[in-house]
């Protein structure tokens, strides 16, 4: 079985590495970027091109409108699945994404309390009286782990990690699984690691670019196919800002500005949540990536 996991943060180049390491060993790539499984959002997610594909099969990309909110259990009951049938054919897997909470759901067991409507009616009411800026802060208080991987732009994220803690008289991220529990235990997790000035750079390449290559179109067709009417699609880095803009509330400048500014913050949370798991090995920008993967999947 040949199962490996890319992760990290935001702009380290896991796409382009999972596409090359696909080619050498014969791999299908999986998905673990939350926003890439919505259809249509393309330029903002840096979702690759069927060019830069090269011809590598991907899964787990473009399920779902931008109107229906994702979660989870339904990524983990999927992905696993695709996992499983690609492995029975002994066709090589890499799991490649930023969304740390998605890539522990593929590979740990992780534990989903039932929903309450009555609490979750409460907490909403809430986010809409006193803001999720409050909720996010209350978050922080029960759950300090929770509040530095969820952002505060991801209302619903928030406001599901409160009723978990409400429901169970735990923490949210007492449901997450020790890393003993694993799915996939001969699974080879790699996290790419990148200077701080660097990769800041490339942040502000990659917002310039998107707006330049057409973002705000791309969420003008996206609004009119109901992106307004969920909570996922609409607080994604990027769009978020884009509809504050056509809404009036800032200008486009702005709207450059604070992508840039909300990125650098998701990608500081998601070097907290990577670096938490002990299973990674991390590979430096100035290494051979490559080669070091390869010689790992060859000693295993």
């Amino acid at each position: 079985m040949t199962l490996i996991v890319i992760g990290g943060a935001t702009a380290t180049g896991k796409s382009d590495l999972a596409v090359d390491l696909a080619e050498r060993i014969g791999a299908q790539i999986v998905n673990a970027d939350s926003m890439q499984l919505y259809r249509g959002m393309d330029i903002g997610t840096a979702k690759m091109t069927m060019d830069e594909r090269r011809g590598i099969v991907h899964h787990m990309l473009d399920l779902l409108d931008v109107s229906t909110d994702a979660n989870v259990a339904w990524y983990q009951e999927r992905a696993r699945a695709k996992i499983d049938e690609l492995l029975a054919q002994s066709i090589p897997v890499i799991v490649v994404g930023g969304t740390g909470l998605y890539i522990k759901a593929i590979l740990d067991d992780l534990n989903f309390p039932d929903t309450n409507p009555v609490v979750r009616e409460k907490l909403e009411a809430e986010a809409e009286k006193i803001g999720g800026d409050a909720l996010h802060q209350r978050l922080g208080i029960l759950d300090p782990a929770a509040a530095a991987a969820i952002p505060k732009e991801n209302i619903r994220r928030v406001i599901r990690a409160l009723e978990v803690i409400e429901i169970t008289g735990k923490p949210f991220t007492a449901n997450l699984p020790r890393e003993n529990s694993t799915r996939y235990p001969a699974a080879l997790q790699f996290g790419l690691n990148m200077d701080r000035n660097e990769l800041d750079a490339r942040v502000d390449l990659r917002v310039d670019r998107m707006f330049e290559r057409g973002l705000v179109d791309e969420v003008d067709t996206l609004i009119g196919q109901g992106m307004l009417e969920a909570r996922t699609a609409r607080a994604a880095l990027g769009y978020a800002q884009v509809i504050a803009m056509r809404a009036g509330d800032i200008s486009q400048a702005d709207a450059i500005t604070l992508t840039k500014l909300v990125t650098r913050q998701y990608i500081r949370r998601q070097e907290t949540w990577f670096r938490r798991d002990q299973r990674i090995t991390w590979l430096e920008t100035a290494s051979d990536r490559l080669g070091a993967i390869e010689k790992a999947i060859l000693n295993a």
